[in-house]
């Protein structure tokens, strides 16, 4: 666990290949990405008021996945610039600002929920 928090660790240009549990973690994780995909892309052909969040989610989980491929495949052959360990920390690192923007979004939903009764309200009245 020390190794992590060095320097060497994280930007060495010709890093060892990941233990095989990490290996194995980082393949389930993709996993339940391209699930988690699967799942939404179905919920998201619901028309409503939440079509834009899973939209949103759909499109986060289905690149985390492809992206997550690519760095998997670059391990496996060790291609030494592009399965450095600071490409990792960098996609976690925006896969976090991703999902921050996704939940801001999803916070909004009741209120425009609200303002869509509203206005049903007073188009009732309308002729």
């Amino acid at each position: 666990m020390t190794n992590l928090l060095t320097w060497r660790y994280w930007f060495t240009l010709r890093p060892e290949p990941l233990n095989t549990l990490a290996q194995n973690c980082f393949v389930t994780f993709l996993i339940i990405l391209v699930l988690i995909a699967i799942f939404v892309a179905l919920a998201k052909r619901k028309s409503g008021i939440y079509r834009g969040f899973f939209r949103r989610a759909y499109n986060f989980c289905l690149s985390n996945a492809v992206i997550g491929l690519v760095f998997l495949f670059f391990n496996y052959e060790m291609v030494p610039f592009f399965a450095a360990r600071f490409w990792l920390a960098l996609w976690v690192i925006v896969m976090a600002v991703w999902f921050v923007f996704i939940i801001k979004k999803l916070k909004t939903i009741p209120e425009q929920k609200k303002i869509r009764e509203q206005e049903k309200e007073l188009k009732k009245y309308l002729p």
